[in-house]
């Protein structure tokens, strides 16, 4: 498994702030929220880009989000899937394997909408491959369909396209309908990408984003999950995000620092020798 942080978890900071400080608190992997890499390429080149994770010895492993792809319909639609081929170009000249597909269909679902949906979820996941990316449908909670792991699991295996695996994210896996069975439906195959967080002391009914803290600190710890992590030997990203506003006003220094030792500890790897980073080059 590779820790990593959500560059969301600073939302409020620039991107290059984030990449530095959390570098600097020995933090190697980050899940890319998309957000910030197109502000900061508003100012920059998209070599620039590249150069600042290449600079600070930070990889992307993934990108979160893109939304909107599965029953949009007329301009709107449109306009998301002109989004979605931008940030396939985006993803492959960064070189990030796993872009983050957000499950929201909301709303009641006519069967033609659920036709839609899996006609879409084809055609993305086939454009994806071939831009060497792997898309990963996270469920949401809140969501019609699908909003439960076992449902999601069903959808990526009927698409059946090797370009399209799952983004588990442990919070809406804990707030919604999903059961502690249905984690035996992970595989090494279908699981691209995870996403970590606990949940403040609330009853999981009224639970938001905002109550988002840091995985093991709360009343969702997720040991269940990292279980069967280990048991499908996942060799994949698992990211801490926290939308949380309070957090946003942490320093990135600070929260890297912070959540880098509670992630590597959580997945068992506080005492693998991460030791001082060697000193990182100066920009050209």
């Amino acid at each position: 498994m590779k820790p990593a942080l959500g560059t969301v978890c600073s939302l409020d900071a620039k991107l290059g702030t984030i990449v530095a400080d959390y570098a600097a608190g020995h933090c190697d992997h980050v899940d890319l929220w998309l957000g910030h890499a197109e502000q900061y390429l508003e100012a920059h080149s998209p070599e620039a880009l590249r150069e600042l994770f290449q600079i600070h010895a930070v990889q992307p492993l993934a990108a979160s989000y893109q939304g909107g792809l599965l029953t949009a319909q007329g301009d709107a639609r449109r306009e998301h899937w002109a989004l979605f081929e931008h940030r396939l170009e985006l993803c492959q000249g960064l070189g990030i394997p796993v872009l983050v597909l957000a499950g929201d269909a909301f709303g009641p679902l006519s069967p033609t909408d659920l036709g839609r949906l899996s006609s879409s979820l084809t055609e993305s996941a086939r454009r994806a491959a071939d831009s060497g990316v792997r898309l990963a449908l996270e469920f949401d909670a809140r969501a019609t369909f699908p909003n439960n792991l076992q449902s999601a699991v069903a959808l990526v295996e009927d698409v059946g396209h090797p370009g399209l695996g799952l983004c588990l994210d442990w919070y809406h896996y804990s707030v919604g309908p999903s059961k502690p069975l249905d984690l035996r439906l992970l595989s090494a195959e279908n699981l691209a990408h995870v996403q970590l967080s606990d949940i403040a002391d609330v009853p999981r009914e009224m639970a938001s984003d905002a109550d988002r803290i840091l995985p093991g600190e709360g009343a969702a710890p997720p040991d269940d999950l990292l279980r069967r992590l280990a048991e499908i030997s996942y060799a994949g990203g698992v990211a801490v995000e926290l939308m949380n506003p309070a957090l946003w006003r942490v320093p990135p220094r600070q929260f890297g620092e912070v959540a880098t030792t509670a992630l590597r500890r959580l997945l068992g790897q506080a005492d693998m020798g991460f030791g001082p980073r060697p000193p990182e080059p100066s920009p050209a």
